[in-house]
């Protein structure tokens, strides 16, 4: 074990101290009859003068003696019950053993019969306790005193870095963080709750792929020992997805881990929840209506409204929302035309005279794509899909039959990040062998942009693949958004950090 403070060896003698009186700190079993919340409604629903009998577990959140009374609150997964002791009733032996050798944090069972006090708080009349787990640490917290003959602790863990390295930590003693997940979750639910009404099938494709792709950004590698062979960590579902629509699947989707080897920022971890799916005969017009009604209905179920809170802004998720082709958008913000640049070499001019400095090796594509992160996303607070997307970064994208270098693409975005990414996805089999070698060909080995060849995809294409529409968003960005946290480690549970020195 590892080298304890003072405070943990006295917690430790306690222990030692409950098992020489007969009360194992760590038992095997325990007994619960009741949430505490289900003994709250049980005693409300009894007529009255009806006993109510309860068992309840959870930890010790606070004990205060005053004379014969000893006062505790006990907290599950469900909220907290007041603990009533009696030292005449239940033996001031044992209850010297619970105010001597019990503390905060612990884990403690307790049956009696609920009733009212005089202050009008619904508490448990116990006649018996026991303990459940000893803890060893305290829980952290700014300080532990006594108020008005009450242990209880004050200013819970808030130091960011030390909260996500002991998520555990943070969970037990911060109840808005359990209430993150608890949202996060209802989220997960609703999203497939929704495809699921809409025909869409869950299915599962491969974490460990023998060629990454389906977006732009730089894998994990990895080697399997057996096979001689290595492997990487999937950046997408996309191009396995897409196999499952040659093989008539018409609407699948999938809720999983991708893992990208790139920065890490407010808005990025190397592994992240993703949501993707793909709908034959659609396009990506019919994406973007089925994408705002998705998030309203979200929104709706897992927090009760589509009007939420964000960053001091109020944001309305309900549809319809705004649409801005890209054009258009960088236009009106930045004062450049793209459409009067046909060349990397122009408009890098164009945007240098503005005081943007775009890196040397950029193409067009890239430069374009620069200036809506520069100009465009933080102005984005409302709902909005930007549409119509520079061709060579969008390598699996259908065409516009009247712009050949523009692609049916839109990304959806709002208190000024980007949501979701969609498009009328690449069907021809000799456009995308085409896409493929254009992408080698133009960038360098290194580069995140570039699209590895993917033969055994292109053999499906050519199967025949249904016209159809994609779609991808970040389950960790949406539930950001819709609790109202500034970054995406406030809704990973545990997020990758920077090792300790």
């Amino acid at each position: 074990m590892a080298q304890l403070n003072d405070l943990e060896r006295v917690r430790l003698e306690k222990a030692e101290a409950l098992r020489q009186a007969g009360m194992e700190p760590f038992p095997t079993t325990a007994r619960r009859t009741h949430t505490t919340a289900e003994a709250l409604r049980a005693f409300e629903a009894a007529p009255e003068g009806t006993p109510v009998e309860a068992t309840v577990v959870g930890r010790l959140r606070s004990i205060r003696r005053m004379g014969k009374v000893t006062f505790a609150h006990v907290e599950d997964g469900d909220g907290r019950l007041q603990l009533y002791l009696r030292s005449d009733e239940v033996g001031a032996e044992k209850v010297a053993l619970f105010t001597d050798h019990f503390d905060l944090g612990d884990f403690v069972q307790a049956e009696g019969v609920l009733f009212r006090t005089k202050t009008g708080e619904v508490s448990l009349h116990v006649r018996d306790f026991t303990m459940l787990a000893k803890a060893v640490s305290p829980l952290p917290s700014g300080k532990e005193e006594v108020v008005d003959g009450e242990r209880v602790v004050h200013a819970a863990f808030a130091n960011p870095e030390a909260r996500y390295r002991q998520r555990y930590a943070d969970l037990a003693v911060n109840p808005e963080v359990r209430e993150v997940f608890r949202a996060r979750a209802r989220v997960i639910h609703a999203v497939r709750a929704f495809l699921d009404a809409r025909g869409f099938i869950e299915v599962e494709t491969p974490i460990l792929q023998p060629i990454y792709g389906g977006a732009a950004a730089r894998p994990f590698v990895t080697h399997h020992n057996q096979l001689h062979q290595d492997l990487y960590l999937r950046i997408s579902f996309e191009l396995y997805l897409k196999r499952l629509l040659v093989g008539g699947l018409e609407r699948v989707y999938e809720i999983g881990r991708d893992f990208r080897n790139e920065g890490v920022s407010f808005k990025h971890n190397p592994e992240f929840t993703q949501l993707e799916f793909y709908m034959a005969y659609a396009d990506y017009r019919q994406v973007m209506e089925l994408t705002e009604e998705m998030v309203a209905s979200v929104a709706e179920q897992a927090i009760g409204t589509t009007t939420i809170a964000y960053d001091g802004r109020t944001i309305e998720l309900a549809p319809p929302w705004r649409r801005e082709d890209l054009r258009s958008a960088i236009a009106e913000r930045s004062g450049i035309d793209i459409a009067t640049h046909a060349t990397a070499e122009s408009l890098r001019t164009a945007m240098e005279a503005k005081g943007h400095a775009p890196a040397e090796a950029s193409t067009r594509g890239k430069l374009i794509e620069s200036l809506l992160s520069h100009y465009v996303e933080p102005a984005l607070i409302q709902p909005t899909f930007i549409f119509d997307y520079p061709r060579d970064i969008s390598p699996l994208a259908k065409s516009k039959p009247s712009e050949p270098g523009t692609v049916e693409r839109f990304e959806g975005y709002a208190a000024g990040m980007e949501l979701c990414n969609a498009f009328t996805e690449l069907n021809d089999p000799l456009d995308q062998e085409a896409r493929f070698l254009e992408m080698g060909r133009d960038y360098a080995a290194d580069d995140e942009e570039r699209h590895p060849m993917d033969e055994d995809y292109l053999q499906a294409m050519r199967y025949g693949m249904p016209p159809n529409g994609g779609f991808g968003m970040g389950i960790d960005r949406l539930t950001m958004l819709l609790t109202g946290r500034p970054t995406i480690r406030e809704v990973i549970l545990f997020p990758h950090l920077r090792s300790k020195e």
